[in-house]
């Protein structure tokens, strides 16, 4: 079943529920790891992209421009510039496209994975949220089942890389004591793909 506006609408509003139901959980992982502001972040971002849902295009490809934009205006964190960064990348290809196949979402994934990995200078393997994407591409393009395929993906992803120390971005520094928690990034993805799979 294909995917068109209304959908994506009715996405966001689960999207701006479940970061807000999660503030503090963000916070505090990223706390551990990094600024301790990623809740705030991604509360910001989703509330903005809300606010505006109504006015959003029918053109699928300017509807995800459109929250890239927004979710910039709020955040200058790096967390906040990949998400836009990734939306801007699936944007290009969605344009002019009011509905979107499932069967293009690991082709869409694939492309937002790979510009935030340009724009992020990292490598898979780092125990990023770039991880949790390459899980989703891959999930998704070998399922029928593409929202349960995903959620398994992204919990697949922080199970495999929990213990497995950080080596890329601000958690790197904390080397060894990374192992056995969470990365921030990968756990937002997490929230944020349960979030949307429940149609």
């Amino acid at each position: 079943m294909s995917l068109d506006r209304e959908d994506l609408i009715a996405a966001i509003e689960r999207l701006k529920d479940e970061m807000d139901n999660n503030f503090d959980l963000l916070n505090t992982a990223d706390g551990a790891l990094g600024d301790g502001d990623l809740g705030v972040t991604m509360t910001r971002g989703m509330h903005a992209i809300y606010e505006m849902r109504e006015s959003l295009p029918d053109d699928l490809g300017m509807l995800l421009f459109q929250c890239a934009q927004a979710f910039t205006k709020t955040s200058g964190s790096s967390y906040g510039t990949l998400l836009a960064t990734g939306l801007m990348a699936a944007a290009k290809l969605l344009k002019g496209q009011t509905t979107l196949n499932p069967n293009n979402l690991a082709e869409l994934i694939a492309t937002s994975r790979d510009k935030m990995q340009e724009r992020g200078k990292a490598e898979l393997g780092g125990k990023t949220v770039l991880d949790s994407l390459d899980y989703l591409s891959k999930a998704v393009a070998n399922s029928d089942d593409k929202s349960l395929a995903a959620s398994q993906a992204v919990d697949a992803a922080l199970n495999d890389f929990r213990d497995k120390p950080a080596t890329i971005g601000r958690a790197r520094i904390f080397g060894d004591k990374s192992v056995g928690m969470d990365d921030p990034g990968m756990l937002a993805m997490s929230l944020i793909v349960h979030a949307v799979a429940r149609r």
